[in-house]
């Protein structure tokens, strides 16, 4: 089955037009949306970068039954623990429309936890940890790590009926 998607870009687009686009799209019959989580526009004439998270609780529930999806970068401006929250509460809302597409950032956006920008081949590793990370506190474990990125008796109290798909981004 072919499906129609929309990308719901934050970083050109304000929150609210994004808003009535996915609106539209599905009464137009788009079958899929997804979202960049951007902090910045690629450039300062793109002039927006919206709340990615804050937007799809807004979008999944403006929608009937559009499916939805983010590319985020956990391990450096978000915790893979807060981002499994995240995660799950939007699947726990909303059933079998929730997916995630994880990656391992870009400069432009996650400089501003004033860090340092990490090698490659230091941010996948980051990432693998992450997503074993994410994984396991969907599954309802609770998570402990030291690494790359440090948990320290995690849990999600509120699970999704399902585990939500992770996808590398």
């Amino acid at each position: 089955m072919t499906v129609y998607g929309l990308h719901a870009s934050h970083e050109q687009i304000p929150p609210a037009d994004l808003l009535d686009a996915v609106v539209r799209a599905e009464q137009a019959g788009f079958t899929a949306a997804m979202c960049s989580d951007h902090f910045s526009p690629w450039s300062v004439r793109q002039g927006e970068s919206g709340f990615a998270w804050s937007w799809l609780g807004a979008a999944l529930q403006a929608t009937d039954q559009m499916p939805f999806g983010v590319v985020n970068a956990p391990g450096q401006r978000y915790h893979p623990a807060v981002v499994a929250q995240a995660i799950a509460t939007l699947a726990s809302m909303n059933p079998g429309r929730f997916w995630t597409a994880l990656g391992t950032g870009e400069a432009s956006n996650e400089h501003i936890t004033g860090a340092g920008w990490p090698r490659k081949d230091i941010r996948s590793a980051r990432l693998r940890e992450c997503v074993d990370v994410v994984r396991a506190l969907l599954r309802g474990e609770e998570v402990s790590h030291d690494g790359l990125v440090t948990v320290d008796r995690a849990r999600l109290w509120t699970l999704p009926p399902e585990e939500p798909p992770l996808i590398g981004a």
